[in-house]
């Protein structure tokens, strides 16, 4: 069985995303021509990571991990994106994207880019990093290339393991072509009757509960694989007694699986949902994968039965979904993996006990100061999860509030909350059960929530909530503290070890203040109020960062310091882009640094001089959200959950909350000083919307990598700590 990892893309929901009509600017001195188009950035970003693939340097087992999340990033993006806008146009609801095009001409010019990147991505497989994985004596092997031994081997492995689960089922007069689901594998197979010579057409799914690569037994010194469907089209005439098995092809299907629910229509969103869920499996086909020597009479039995055009076919040379190649990464070969990291426990939280299994008093750590935490370098489990674990045992806490978005299977997160419940504690968890493709996961936590006593909310009529907040209120001396964390990603102790994030502790009483009426405004009605150092979607974060933008524009004018620093993964919403061209205009110097989409240009004359934007991609997935601004000379610095996209800004409700203490504020700066340092291997967003990656300087050596640095640096710091 696949094991797909869990990658933040960044594509969002289609009911709720920006296929909205651009935002007219005020300033009609800004070109029309200003908007790179957005469903154009998300592939350019997807290619960053193939390139990442493609690189001889990194270790060949995270090349294979990188052409595995390409293939994940682009079924999400198929099933989302190119599924939002075929049914906009089949509605009549399709308006101009973000550039102006009609969505029909935005899906020929992904069809032309998918096509070609699919193309890119097959042959980085086969023509590179599978032959430097042999290399590696690790080979994904076919049939032809077993000997006997081997052949007979897995011959008594079908007949065990796969034989018993395999359903084929004939198409004729008397069996309808069956329903294909969506993302499965599967083989089309001709075969001819023995006895009327008749041609007959079959349709074999590749389990999906089976593992993908099947290991070889083997006396060599490779570890070998051969693909499951590769190893079942070997075996085809045991399914056919009695057939002549004529041919055999493997094609695989996306189909639409957004989903949109009526809130408001709808008393019970749980059971919505849960009805919801099952219509999915039924979209549209949107994406027809075939591999490339799929004969036509085949291929034109598919197209009819499918109802799918030619320019959603996708001829690709074999294998199939190279999601398969995340099972290679669980192979132990250290050395052709990135060297092994350890987060380290943030130094505010380091136990002054030398004893092992010593607790540091997290709430005594965050009285003495606000504590900020940047994962995966330091700890979620000591930092996070220990907090809200210490509280749900802590006597003296008597309540705890929290948003959950997305959350593991086996989270101790939710288990501290169902622990502080039965303690009689209060405890509010707000779980945001339309978390895309996490829906079914949160469904069942939030009902598991319910029954332990805990007060589960889902959140305001049509708004995500996508904040990540938490609040415990302790009682002190006689009176009540406010011990509070606002992150920038999700209470996912899994997520954390890939996602680059901060969290921000504080007991600041304003801060608390903050988020004990944004809660109760969360399980009430309506979120209407301003805050004092939140800045809270979708009624007042956009409002604000306009402010503060163009409170730089102002300063620079009059000739002051000013900077506008901004670190999200996408950069969409054009209002926001317009006041950062005026910025620049007036001579802002302004920094993005992006992941993924962006549509902001740096290649217009007059308008984006002043404007840089750097991505950077590696072994962790850069997740955090951090806007800073001069301030003439005094800096304001934000980090939070939004992104700059419709969705975000108008559709979730999103937090925002500024950092104070000014140690924090010279890391979050000094974090952007590396990232744009020309020193630094990123990619630069250049003319006409190209991204070119910068890796190695002019001498020939490998430029900076960030996230080594960052490891680095974190490192260095518990050391002083341990050596004082």
């Amino acid at each position: 069985m696949i094991d797909i990892a869990i990658v933040d893309t960044g594509i969002g929901d289609a009911e709720d995303d920006d296929f909205d009509a651009a935002v007219e600017a005020p300033d009609a001195q800004l070109p029309e021509n200003r908007y790179l188009d957005r469903e154009l950035s998300w592939l350019a970003f997807n290619q960053r990571v193939l390139e990442l693939a493609e690189d001889p340097t990194l270790p060949v087992l995270e090349r294979a991990n990188f052409l595995a999340i390409f293939a994940s990033n682009l079924d999400e993006f198929f099933m989302v994106r190119v599924a939002g806008l075929k049914r906009r146009i089949v509605t009549g609801l399709a308006v101009p994207t973000n550039v102006g095009r009609s969505p029909g001409e935005v899906l020929a010019g992904i069809s032309a880019e998918a096509h070609a990147l699919q193309l890119r991505h097959a042959a980085v497989w086969n023509d590179d990093v599978r032959p430097a994985l042999a290399k590696a004596a690790i080979e994904v092997v076919g049939w032809g290339d077993l000997g006997d031994d081997e052949r007979s081997a897995l011959y008594d492995y079908f007949q065990a393991k796969v034989f018993p689960v395999l359903m084929p089922l004939a198409v004729d007069p008397a069996h309808p072509f069956p329903y294909i689901s969506g993302l499965s594998l599967n083989l089309a197979i001709r075969i001819r009757n023995a006895r009327t010579g008749r041609q007959e057409f079959a349709r074999l799914k590749v389990p999906p509960m089976l593992p993908r690569l099947i290991e070889v037994p083997t006396a060599g010194p490779s570890a070998r694989y051969i693909p499951l469907e590769e190893l079942i089209a070997q075996h085809l005439d045991d399914l056919f007694p009695g057939m002549e098995v004529l041919d055999h092809h493997a094609f695989r299907l996306t189909r639409n699986e957004d989903m949109v629910i009526e809130e408001d229509e709808t008393e019970n969103l749980i059971q919505a949902l849960e009805a919801e869920l099952l219509r999915r499996r039924f979209g549209p086909p949107i994406r027809l994968e075939v591999t490339e020597d799929m004969d036509d009479l085949t291929l034109d039995l598919l197209l009819k039965e499918l109802d799918i055009t030619e320019q959603e076919v996708y001829r690709l040379p074999g294998p199939l979904d190279l999601r398969a190649l995340f099972e290679l990464t669980r192979i132990d070969r250290p050395e052709l993996h990135y060297p092994p990291h350890v987060p380290t426990t943030a130094v505010a939280f380091q136990s002054a006990e030398q004893s092992s299994d010593a607790r540091a008093d997290l709430f005594a750590a965050i009285r003495k100061g606000d504590v900020l935490v940047h994962h995966p370098y330091e700890s979620f489990a000591t930092s996070v999860q220990a907090f809200l674990e210490q509280a749900a045992r802590d006597p003296h806490v008597l309540a705890i509030k929290q948003t959950l978005y997305r959350t593991s299977g086996d989270s101790p997160i939710v288990q501290a909350l169902i622990d502080a419940a039965e303690a009689g504690k209060q405890v509010l968890a707000l779980v945001e059960v339309k978390a895309r493709f996490d829906e079914a996961n949160n469904i069942v936590w939030a009902r598991k929530l319910e029954k332990a006593g805990v007060h589960v909310v889902y959140g305001l009529v049509g708004l995500k909530t996508h904040c990540k907040l938490a609040l415990v209120i302790r009682e002190e001396k006689g009176e009540l503290r406010h011990y509070s964390h606002v992150g920038t990603g999700n209470y996912n102790p899994k997520t954390s070890r890939l996602y680059e994030d901060f969290g921000l502790f504080t007991t600041d009483a304003q801060v608390g203040r903050d988020l004990t009426r944004l809660f109760n405004e969360l399980s009430g009605y309506a979120i209407e109020k301003k805050f004092k150092r939140l800045l809270v979607a979708p009624l007042h974060l956009r409002k604000g960062l306009l402010r503060l933008i163009d409170r730089e524009r102002r300063n620079a004018l009059e000739g002051k310091p000013a900077y506008v620093r901004i670190k999200v993964n996408s950069m969409v919403d054009e209002q926001i882009i317009d006041a950062l061209y005026r910025a620049s205009s007036a001579g802002v110097k302004v920094d993005v640094w992006v992941r993924g989409i962006c549509s902001l240009r740096t290649d217009l004359p007059g308008v984006s001089d002043n404007i840089t934007v750097r991505s950077i991609l590696g072994r962790y997935l850069e997740h955090s959200r951090i806007f800073a601004f001069a301030n003439d000379g005094v800096p304001d610095v934000y980090i939070g959950s939004a992104d700059m996209m419709h969705r975000n800004l108008d559709r979730r409700v999103e937090a925002l909350v500024r950092v104070t203490t000014p140690r924090h504020i010279t890391e979050l700066l000094g974090l952007f000083d590396q990232a744009m340092d020309d020193g630094t291997s990123s990619w630069h967003l250049g003319p006409e919307g190209v991204w070119t990656r910068h890796s190695v300087g002019e001498d020939g050596k490998p430029l900076a990598d960030l996230q080594d640095r960052r490891m680095s640096a974190i490192r260095r710091r518990r050391q002083a700590r341990v050596s004082r």
